[in-house]
Protein backbone atom coordinates (compact mmCIF):
# COMPACT_ATOMS: atom_id res chain seq x y z
CA UNK A 1 0.00 0.00 0.00
CA UNK A 2 1.09 3.46 -0.77
CA UNK A 3 -0.55 5.98 2.07
CA UNK A 4 0.05 9.81 1.70
CA UNK A 5 -1.25 11.37 4.48
CA UNK A 6 -0.38 15.20 4.20
CA UNK A 7 -2.37 16.90 1.12
CA UNK A 8 -4.03 20.15 0.77
CA UNK A 9 -6.44 21.38 -2.29
CA UNK A 10 -8.24 24.68 -3.30
CA UNK A 11 -10.06 24.87 -0.03
CA UNK A 12 -7.12 26.33 1.57
CA UNK A 13 -4.16 26.89 -0.70
CA UNK A 14 -3.75 23.71 -2.87
CA UNK A 15 -4.09 24.51 -6.70
CA UNK A 16 -5.70 21.33 -7.19
CA UNK A 17 -9.96 21.44 -6.66
CA UNK A 18 -10.67 18.34 -3.71
CA UNK A 19 -12.01 16.04 -6.67
CA UNK A 20 -8.61 16.31 -8.94
CA UNK A 21 -6.51 15.69 -5.96
CA UNK A 22 -8.11 12.51 -5.30
CA UNK A 23 -7.98 11.45 -9.29
CA UNK A 24 -4.15 12.80 -9.13
CA UNK A 25 -3.96 10.45 -6.08
CA UNK A 26 -5.42 7.60 -7.86
CA UNK A 27 -2.87 8.18 -10.99
CA UNK A 28 0.20 8.70 -8.70
CA UNK A 29 -0.49 5.20 -7.41
CA UNK A 30 -1.76 5.87 -4.35
CA UNK A 31 -4.25 3.59 -2.20
CA UNK A 32 -4.78 5.80 0.78
CA UNK A 33 -4.91 10.30 0.28
CA UNK A 34 -5.58 12.21 3.47
CA UNK A 35 -7.05 15.79 2.79
CA UNK A 36 -5.69 17.95 5.28
CA UNK A 37 -6.45 21.89 4.63
CA UNK A 38 -5.62 23.86 6.57
CA UNK A 39 -8.42 24.59 9.27
CA UNK A 40 -10.79 23.80 7.19
CA UNK A 41 -12.81 20.51 6.11
CA UNK A 42 -14.76 22.24 3.30
CA UNK A 43 -12.98 20.13 0.73
CA UNK A 44 -14.28 16.82 1.76
CA UNK A 45 -17.50 16.27 0.61
CA UNK A 46 -16.41 16.87 -3.07
CA UNK A 47 -13.29 14.85 -2.67
CA UNK A 48 -15.34 11.78 -1.54
CA UNK A 49 -17.80 12.01 -4.28
CA UNK A 50 -15.25 12.53 -6.36
CA UNK A 51 -13.16 9.03 -5.18
CA UNK A 52 -12.10 6.87 -8.09
CA UNK A 53 -12.62 3.02 -7.16
CA UNK A 54 -9.93 1.80 -5.33
CA UNK A 55 -8.70 4.45 -3.18
CA UNK A 56 -9.26 5.50 0.20
CA UNK A 57 -9.58 8.97 1.55
CA UNK A 58 -8.79 10.02 4.96
CA UNK A 59 -10.51 12.93 6.27
CA UNK A 60 -8.67 15.50 8.11
CA UNK A 61 -7.05 18.82 8.80
CA UNK A 62 -3.70 20.72 9.33
CA UNK A 63 -4.49 23.57 12.18
CA UNK A 64 -2.66 26.28 12.82
CA UNK A 65 -0.37 26.75 16.01
CA UNK A 66 1.82 28.75 18.07
CA UNK A 67 4.01 27.90 20.93
CA UNK A 68 6.14 30.70 22.04
CA UNK A 69 7.23 32.48 19.14
CA UNK A 70 7.14 29.85 16.75
CA UNK A 71 4.14 28.66 14.44
CA UNK A 72 3.52 25.92 13.87
CA UNK A 73 1.20 22.89 12.95
CA UNK A 74 -0.94 20.21 13.98
CA UNK A 75 -2.23 17.05 11.77
CA UNK A 76 -5.72 16.07 12.52
CA UNK A 77 -7.46 12.86 11.43
CA UNK A 78 -10.70 11.51 12.21
CA UNK A 79 -12.11 13.83 13.82
CA UNK A 80 -15.75 15.08 14.19
CA UNK A 81 -16.14 17.68 12.00
CA UNK A 82 -19.16 18.78 13.74
CA UNK A 83 -17.81 19.06 17.29
CA UNK A 84 -18.72 22.83 18.35
CA UNK A 85 -15.32 23.50 19.97
CA UNK A 86 -12.72 22.78 17.23
CA UNK A 87 -15.05 24.01 14.77
CA UNK A 88 -15.41 26.96 16.69
CA UNK A 89 -11.85 27.54 16.65
CA UNK A 90 -11.29 26.41 13.03
CA UNK A 91 -13.55 29.15 12.26
CA UNK A 92 -11.28 31.64 14.36
CA UNK A 93 -8.61 31.35 12.40
CA UNK A 94 -10.23 30.73 9.03
CA UNK A 95 -12.33 34.72 9.60
CA UNK A 96 -8.62 35.58 10.71
CA UNK A 97 -7.10 34.84 7.13
CA UNK A 98 -8.65 37.79 5.35
CA UNK A 99 -7.69 40.74 7.53
CA UNK A 100 -4.10 39.44 7.96
CA UNK A 101 -3.93 38.66 4.15
CA UNK A 102 -5.25 41.98 3.15
CA UNK A 103 -2.54 43.60 5.94
CA UNK A 104 0.00 41.46 4.07
CA UNK A 105 -0.80 42.82 1.05
CA UNK A 106 -1.03 46.29 2.09
CA UNK A 107 2.59 45.74 3.60
CA UNK A 108 3.64 44.73 0.27
CA UNK A 109 2.79 47.90 -1.71
CA UNK A 110 4.36 50.16 0.65
CA UNK A 111 7.77 48.42 0.08
CA UNK A 112 6.90 48.86 -3.25
CA UNK A 113 5.90 45.67 -4.54
CA UNK A 114 2.67 45.61 -7.10
CA UNK A 115 0.27 43.57 -6.26
CA UNK A 116 -3.42 44.16 -5.81
CA UNK A 117 -5.73 42.52 -3.58
CA UNK A 118 -7.87 41.65 -6.49
CA UNK A 119 -5.43 39.95 -7.87
CA UNK A 120 -4.42 37.67 -4.58
CA UNK A 121 -8.48 37.31 -4.64
CA UNK A 122 -8.58 36.18 -8.33
CA UNK A 123 -5.75 33.48 -7.72
CA UNK A 124 -7.21 32.15 -4.22
CA UNK A 125 -10.39 31.57 -6.22
CA UNK A 126 -12.84 29.49 -3.44
CA UNK A 127 -9.83 29.05 -1.34
CA UNK A 128 -9.26 29.92 2.17
CA UNK A 129 -6.62 33.02 1.42
CA UNK A 130 -3.10 32.92 2.59
CA UNK A 131 0.60 33.49 2.17
CA UNK A 132 0.54 31.34 -0.91
CA UNK A 133 -2.06 33.14 -2.73
CA UNK A 134 0.17 35.88 -1.98
CA UNK A 135 3.33 34.91 -3.16
CA UNK A 136 1.85 33.42 -6.08
CA UNK A 137 0.80 37.03 -6.77
CA UNK A 138 4.38 38.14 -5.92
CA UNK A 139 5.47 35.58 -9.06
CA UNK A 140 2.82 36.65 -11.38
CA UNK A 141 3.84 40.62 -10.90
CA UNK A 142 7.87 39.45 -11.79
CA UNK A 143 8.80 40.67 -7.84
CA UNK A 144 10.43 36.64 -7.01
CA UNK A 145 10.79 33.97 -9.57
CA UNK A 146 8.68 31.00 -7.73
CA UNK A 147 6.48 30.94 -4.35
CA UNK A 148 9.34 29.96 -2.23
CA UNK A 149 11.27 33.00 -3.12
CA UNK A 150 8.41 35.17 -1.53
CA UNK A 151 8.59 33.23 1.71
CA UNK A 152 12.02 34.78 3.04
CA UNK A 153 12.95 37.52 5.72
CA UNK A 154 12.59 40.16 2.55
CA UNK A 155 9.01 39.48 2.09
CA UNK A 156 6.48 36.99 3.76
CA UNK A 157 8.71 34.76 5.82
CA UNK A 158 7.42 34.69 9.88
CA UNK A 159 8.97 37.89 11.15
CA UNK A 160 9.50 38.99 7.20
CA UNK A 161 9.04 42.36 6.28
CA UNK A 162 5.29 42.09 5.00
CA UNK A 163 4.45 39.11 7.44
CA UNK A 164 1.46 39.18 9.80
CA UNK A 165 0.76 37.61 13.02
CA UNK A 166 -2.41 35.54 12.75
CA UNK A 167 -4.69 33.76 15.06
CA UNK A 168 -3.34 30.38 15.99
CA UNK A 169 -3.76 27.57 19.05
CA UNK A 170 -1.53 26.70 21.74
CA UNK A 171 -0.71 23.01 20.46
CA UNK A 172 -1.27 21.66 23.80
CA UNK A 173 -5.31 23.33 23.22
CA UNK A 174 -5.33 22.13 20.06
CA UNK A 175 -4.31 18.47 21.10
CA UNK A 176 -7.21 18.36 23.74
CA UNK A 177 -10.06 19.73 21.04
CA UNK A 178 -8.22 17.01 18.00
CA UNK A 179 -8.77 14.60 20.70
CA UNK A 180 -12.28 15.74 22.61
CA UNK A 181 -13.89 15.38 18.70
CA UNK A 182 -12.37 12.07 18.24
CA UNK A 183 -9.44 12.34 16.43
CA UNK A 184 -6.23 11.33 15.89
CA UNK A 185 -3.49 14.09 16.66
CA UNK A 186 0.12 14.26 14.67
CA UNK A 187 2.63 16.88 14.94
CA UNK A 188 3.00 18.19 11.19
CA UNK A 189 7.34 18.55 9.95
CA UNK A 190 8.23 19.30 13.75
CA UNK A 191 11.82 19.84 12.79
CA UNK A 192 11.59 22.01 9.84
CA UNK A 193 13.91 24.36 10.66
CA UNK A 194 13.76 26.69 7.33
CA UNK A 195 9.92 27.29 8.50
CA UNK A 196 11.83 28.33 11.47
CA UNK A 197 8.95 25.58 13.48
CA UNK A 198 11.51 23.96 15.86
CA UNK A 199 10.44 23.53 19.34
CA UNK A 200 12.45 21.83 22.04
CA UNK A 201 12.38 18.55 22.61
CA UNK A 202 11.34 18.38 25.84
CA UNK A 203 7.74 20.02 24.37
CA UNK A 204 7.26 17.02 22.19
CA UNK A 205 7.83 14.84 25.25
CA UNK A 206 5.25 17.11 26.91
CA UNK A 207 2.90 16.71 23.68
CA UNK A 208 3.44 12.68 23.84
CA UNK A 209 2.54 13.21 27.77
CA UNK A 210 -0.25 14.47 26.52
CA UNK A 211 -1.75 12.90 24.07
CA UNK A 212 -0.09 13.44 21.03
CA UNK A 213 -0.15 10.43 18.57
CA UNK A 214 2.68 10.96 15.92
CA UNK A 215 5.34 12.65 14.37
CA UNK A 216 5.49 13.61 10.67
CA UNK A 217 9.06 12.30 9.76
CA UNK A 218 9.62 11.66 6.49
CA UNK A 219 8.66 15.50 5.04
CA UNK A 220 10.69 16.89 1.86
CA UNK A 221 11.60 19.61 4.75
CA UNK A 222 13.27 17.28 6.54
CA UNK A 223 16.70 16.16 4.92
CA UNK A 224 18.14 12.62 5.39
CA UNK A 225 19.38 13.74 9.02
CA UNK A 226 16.86 15.11 10.59
CA UNK A 227 14.13 12.64 9.49
CA UNK A 228 17.07 9.63 11.00
CA UNK A 229 16.63 12.38 14.43
CA UNK A 230 12.30 12.32 14.15
CA UNK A 231 12.35 8.75 13.44
CA UNK A 232 14.68 8.26 16.95
CA UNK A 233 12.36 11.09 19.17
CA UNK A 234 9.38 9.30 18.03
CA UNK A 235 11.14 5.77 18.86
CA UNK A 236 11.84 7.07 22.22
CA UNK A 237 8.23 8.75 23.07
CA UNK A 238 6.58 5.74 21.57
CA UNK A 239 4.90 7.83 19.00
CA UNK A 240 3.89 6.57 15.40
CA UNK A 241 5.55 7.84 12.85
CA UNK A 242 4.45 9.16 9.36
CA UNK A 243 5.50 10.27 5.77
CA UNK A 244 3.81 11.93 3.18
CA UNK A 245 3.87 14.84 0.49
CA UNK A 246 2.40 18.03 2.05
CA UNK A 247 1.39 17.93 -1.52
CA UNK A 248 0.15 22.04 -2.36
CA UNK A 249 -0.81 20.72 -6.39
CA UNK A 250 1.23 23.06 -8.89
CA UNK A 251 2.34 25.54 -6.15
CA UNK A 252 5.12 23.46 -4.92
CA UNK A 253 7.38 21.32 -7.04
CA UNK A 254 6.75 18.21 -4.16
CA UNK A 255 4.96 15.11 -6.03
CA UNK A 256 1.72 13.22 -4.35
CA UNK A 257 3.56 10.44 -2.81
CA UNK A 258 6.96 11.87 -2.56
CA UNK A 259 7.01 10.37 0.90
CA UNK A 260 4.94 7.65 2.48
CA UNK A 261 3.18 6.03 5.67
CA UNK A 262 3.84 2.51 6.95
CA UNK A 263 0.59 0.32 6.47
CA UNK A 264 0.84 -0.61 9.53
CA UNK A 265 0.99 2.73 11.05
CA UNK A 266 -2.06 3.75 8.94
CA UNK A 267 -4.11 0.73 10.18
CA UNK A 268 -3.07 2.31 13.78
CA UNK A 269 -4.26 5.80 12.82
CA UNK A 270 -7.35 4.60 11.57
CA UNK A 271 -7.72 1.84 14.89
CA UNK A 272 -7.59 4.87 16.81
CA UNK A 273 -10.14 7.47 14.61
CA UNK A 274 -13.75 7.70 16.59
CA UNK A 275 -15.06 11.07 15.34
CA UNK A 276 -14.93 10.12 11.73
CA UNK A 277 -13.94 6.71 9.46
CA UNK A 278 -11.82 6.69 6.43
CA UNK A 279 -14.00 7.02 2.90
CA UNK A 280 -13.82 4.74 -0.22
CA UNK A 281 -15.47 4.84 -3.46
CA UNK A 282 -19.48 5.17 -3.04
CA UNK A 283 -19.40 6.13 0.02
CA UNK A 284 -20.13 9.71 -0.20
CA UNK A 285 -23.72 10.65 1.23
CA UNK A 286 -24.32 7.14 3.55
Amino acid sequence: MRIDLHTHSTASDGTDTPAQLVHNAAAAGLDVVALTDHDTVAGHAEAAAALPAGLTLVPGAELSCRFGEVSLHMLAYLFDPDEPELARERELVRDDRLPRARAMVGKLQELGVPVTWEQVERIAGDGSVGRPHIAAAMVESGVVETVSDAFTDQWLANDGRAYVDKHELDPFEALRLIKGAGGVAVFAHPLAVKRGQCVPESVLGELAAAGLDGLEADHTDHDPATRARVHGIAADLGLLVTGSSDYHGSRKEVRLGAFTTAPDVYAEIAARGSGARPVTAGEAGQ
